[in-house]
């Protein structure tokens, strides 16, 4: 699809007008500051009344319309994606996951406007076996046959999802899980210091409210919570809902904004691998390495390089002026006395003998957060055996042959050349 969208893919019919809905795995900033009225407007050359009145359709409201993009959720700037797409009218229209982050009454939308169309093409990769049964009136399938040898053919086949299967029984498994011989194999965690039954809560959320800065409303009101090792948990709601939002508080990369009034205990332990919305971005910057070149990257210190970095848990300047301040060296470990958790803090020009302890709510008192936060984070890798892994190209490969990454693509490949499935396997394994 992107070879078409470059106008790369030879012999493709250049005077017919074709428009590309990417599936929004990668973020890109400028696209993001812009301004959704204006943009739909703008990029869709089409009146505002014709741009309102499809936004009144998938029920955007006045805030969203004067926001930016990147102010919208996954599933609202999928939404956009598509309300572009409905307006420009192209003769030939490509369609990336336009599933991934809708609901279900956007999905049931777009089925029946695609269904609607009686001079538009619709080439569809997607994932999502109902909504491809519903749309399709064929199906073109990358196949290999004996006779081919180890080439593969694009084949095609006219007819529904199941009329393909129905042909190609070996197809099966685009139905159905079990007939898949799929597996990821993922590592295990260690244990969590002081957590010793399976239903003993390592995370609580009492009372918790989230307003986005500059906002009059909470995206999240009065969140109550537990969550233990035998939790199996699916998030639910409607595009906006404050689903992300959610996630994005329980990984660490937000605070309450009732603070002092709520309850938000994690335990300190407690390691999170985060898949985003926009999961590739990223990987997206290191496309000129390996996939085991960019987990070795982000492993071999014996943390996640790529988490300490993050937003989350980057220190800011007036953190780190106050670090300077303080005078700290270092935080050279942390003991859990009495139930407190203390740190052993070294200063600069201080010797080792005279370290002190000071209780975590001394620290963040003083201003250390993300310090606290950085710390902890290495900790619980190094309590969970990550340091003492190796994390040499051989034993990388092994752990990316779990996931299905084989060594054609892991080691020899580069992640640019990585389809989008791919990568989500690459993001799985780290």
């Amino acid at each position: 699809m992107t070879a078409i969208n470059n106008g790369k893919l030879e012999g493709w019919p250049m005077q017919l007008h074709t428009h590309y809905v990417d599936s929004g795995s990668n973020v890109d900033p400028t696209h993001e500051a812009k301004h959704v009225f204006g943009h739909l407007t703008k990029s869709t050359g089409k009146s505002e009344k014709e741009c309102g009145a499809l936004l009144d359709t998938l029920k955007f409201t006045q805030t969203m319309r004067e926001g930016t993009i990147g102010e919208l959720s996954g599933g609202w700037q999928m939404k956009l994606r598509l309300a572009e797409a409905v307006l420009i009218d192209a003769d030939i229209l490509l369609l990336d996951e336009p599933t991934n982050h809708l609901d279900s009454k956007t999905v049931e939308w777009l089925t029946a406007y695609l269904k609607s169309l009686k001079d538009t093409t619709v080439i569809c990769v997607s994932h999502d076996t109902r909504f491809m049964e519903n749309i399709c009136t064929d199906v073109i399938h990358y196949e290999r046959r004996e006779a081919w040898g180890p080439h593969r053919k694009l084949v095609h086949y006219k007819g529904t999802m199941s009329a393909f299967v129905e042909k190609q029984p070996q197809a099966k498994h685009y139905f159905e899980l079990a007939t898949t011989d799929l597996k990821f194999i993922f590592p295990e965690p260690g244990r969590l210091e002081g957590v010793k039954t399976s239903t003993q809560k390592f995370l609580e959320m009492d009372n918790v409210d989230y307003c986005y800065p500059g906002n009059d409303t909470n995206t999240l009101t009065g969140v109550n919570l537990k969550m233990s090792l035998s939790s199996r948990v699916a998030v639910l709601g409607a595009n906006g809902a404050g689903k992300t939002t959610l996630v994005r508080m329980i990984v660490g990369d937000s605070q309450p904004s009732n603070l002092g009034v709520c309850k938000l205990f994690i335990h300190h332990n407690l390691r999170i691998a985060y898949v985003s919305q926009h999961a590739f971005f990223h990987v997206e910057q290191h496309v000129e390495d390996s996939p085991a070149s960019y987990i070795q990257w982000r492993f071999k210190e014996g943390y996640d390089r790529e988490k300490i970095e993050s937003e989350g848990f980057r220190i800011p300047p007036e953190e780190q002026k106050a670090i300077d301040d303080f005078g700290i060296e270092g935080i050279w470990s942390r003991r859990l006395r009495a139930g407190v958790l203390e740190y052993e803090v070294k200063k600069r020009n201080v010797p080792e003998k005279d370290n002190r302890y000071y209780s975590k709510n001394e620290l963040l008192a003083l201003g250390f957060e993300h310090l606290l936060k950085q710390t902890d984070e290495k900790i619980a890798a190094k309590e969970a055996g990550l340091d003492l892994r190796p994390c040499t190209v051989t034993e990388i490969q092994k752990h990316l042959d779990d996931f299905g990454l084989e060594k054609e693509f892991g080691t020899y490949g580069k992640i640019r050349g990585l389809s989008g499935g791919q990568k989500v396997k690459l993001v799985l394994a780290a």
